[in-house]
């Protein structure tokens, strides 16, 4: 696709002060080096935590590093779709082998450890369902085609369950789709719609995600610390313990153009302004779906956090006084209840529940996708990915991950809500919900959890209309930009790693004046077969 160029600076003579060091502020670093020709020591990333990746993470429980490891989340990727994120990949060495990109190592990972799950729902009585069988009716058919068949203004801030009736809500298809992606029913009704478009290849193998792809360890080790090595090899200025306070903003009254002109940080001895020169840009990253993250062990209960102790909200909520058009970030933030997460990563010191669940499942480590128990009171989901998960694993040592989608509900073994419970609790209704009481005490003997509460996991699916989140480069900004998940980019979708590598493309191709066109974002409708074969799947 063709970008749109903006008056073009001296690359050569512009310093990028990019604020938040998560995948979208990473990716346009890269991008403004490989593709910009900006020097890399021209371009400072600024990250309030001791770690880059943002959301991205990968590694040891702070609160128990010697024994158990941690993941807040996981990514499943696709070939058709993460086109801007294959494309940057391509570009950086793998973390083991320096002689392959990051993409050719998932590439030949994914040719190995094909996904083909076998187990995707699992009824209350421990009995795998036929997922295959959608479930929809001919209503459900009729409610889905008319949700595509709108505008997305028609559709405005209106919630999904004001498109479907409860059986839908009762069917395979949202029982898969919902746990696949994270949507809940009282989530925005327009971003369902633009996952219908994006993920429309998806449909027909929505029971095995035989299109997911994955990388070889987790995102952290796979694709952050690779990204992160190659910057700071090219020269990168990466200061962490630093975050932006405030920016000052000018407007020409003829030209209506607009710049940012000073940005106030904060670092670990003091403060700082950076005042912008002409050539200058600055980026800033908007919000994060992981900001105020807690953990928990086997013990203890991970707190919730209410009151934004973190920078990555406090940013943008001072920012967006300063122009209507910078956002509005009370309507991701501001219902903390419908939003948040509690997922763990159980860290598993011998094998025996590892082949249970192969036993179980008909799966090996890596191939199964996700298993979702789909009547538990805390609506609980694992992934056994493939093994070692972590670079650093110790042989021996085995790790899964799983979250619930209904953590303020009664749980059907350990009754009290799982936002109330403890790391063992979790295991013990986990291994309950499986059926493998007979382990149940090796288990808890062998293993350690991590847990972790998310107070804005699902922010960014929060019914929104037209002005909640900004434009990617708002009107008349000349040097400046908004990255992540919550800003404007037209048809993709939030909650993707893509979300966040295309508008850092789009941002540093357009205020950069890169010719070189940005990656189209994949319609399966287009395709002739996709489309029949989506039909064919939702009316079988």
């Amino acid at each position: 696709m063709q970008t749109k160029k903006l008056k073009t600076l001296d690359p050569s003579q512009s310093h990028l002060w990019i604020i938040g060091g998560g995948i979208a502020g990473m990716a346009a670093a890269a991008f403004a080096i490989r593709d910009a020709q900006v020097p890399a020591q021209n371009i400072h990333i600024l990250e309030e935590l001791d770690v880059s990746g943002g959301s991205m993470d990968g590694g040891h429980n702070p609160l128990n590093p010697n024994h158990a490891w941690v993941t807040r989340g996981g990514r499943m990727l696709t070939d058709e779709t993460y086109l801007c994120t294959w494309d940057l990949f391509s570009s950086i060495p793998s973390l083991e082998d320096p002689n392959i990109s990051v993409r050719e190592e998932c590439r030949e990972f994914n040719e190995k450890i094909k996904t083909h799950a076998q187990a995707r729902l699992i009824d209350a009585n421990h009995v795998i369902a036929e997922a295959e069988k959608l479930g929809l009716s001919t209503l459900n058919r009729a409610q889905m085609l008319r949700l595509l068949a709108l505008k997305e203004d028609r559709i405005g801030s209106r919630r999904i369950d004001e498109f479907f009736d409860d059986a839908f809500f009762q069917s395979n298809f949202w029982r898969m789709w919902r746990t696949t992606f994270a949507f809940q029913k009282w989530h925005s009704a327009a971003e369902l719609r633009r996952y219908f478009l994006r993920f429309i290849q998806e449909l027909p193998r929505i029971h095995t995600l035989a299109g997911v792809k994955r990388t070889k360890y987790n995102q952290y080790d796979s694709m952050i610390y690779p990204l992160q090595r190659w910057l700071v090899e090219q020269g990168v200025d990466v200061r962490f313990g630093t975050y932006v306070t405030d920016a000052d903003f000018v407007e020409d009254d003829q030209s209506k153009e607009r710049k940012a002109s000073k940005l106030y940080l904060n670092l670990p001895e003091g403060t700082e302004q950076i005042v912008l020169s002409e050539h200058d840009l600055a980026l800033f990253t908007l919000g994060s779906i992981t900001a105020d993250s807690r953990y928990g062990g086997q013990h203890d209960v991970p707190a919730l956090i209410r009151d934004r102790q973190d920078h990555g909200w406090r940013l943008w909520e001072t920012l967006a006084q300063k122009a209507p058009d910078f956002g509005r970030p009370m309507t991701f933030n501001g219902n903390i209840d419908e939003h948040k997460w509690k997922s763990f990563t159980l860290t598993l010191h011998d094998d025996v529940l590892l082949k249970r669940i192969i036993e179980y499942t008909g799966n090996e480590p890596g191939t199964g996708a996700l298993m979702t128990w789909f009547e538990s009171g805390w609506h609980l989901s694992i992934v056994v990915p493939a093994q070692p998960h972590f670079a650093d694993l110790p042989e021996g040592k085995f790790t899964l991950w799983g979250y619930g989608f209904e953590i303020d509900h009664i749980g059907d073994y350990i009754k009290k809500p799982m936002s109330e419970a403890t790391g063992q609790e979790i295991v013990i209704e986990l291994i309950q919900q499986l059926g493998f009481d007979d382990i149940l005490d090796h288990v808890l003997a062998h293993s350690d959890i991590s847990t972790v509460m998310m107070p804005y996991a699902s922010a960014l699916f929060a019914c929104r209309k037209a002005g909640d989140r900004p434009l990617l480069i708002p009107e008349n900004a000349a040097n400046f930009a908004f990255l992540g998940q919550f800003v404007e980019l037209e048809d993709d979708v939030v909650f993707t790693v893509e979300y966040s590598v295309r508008g850092a493309m789009l941002a540093i191709y357009q205020l950069l004046g890169v010719n070189r066109e940005v990656p189209e974002i994949y319609n399966g409708l287009l395709d002739p077969k996709v489309g029949l074969k989506a039909l064919e799947t939702v009316f079988h």
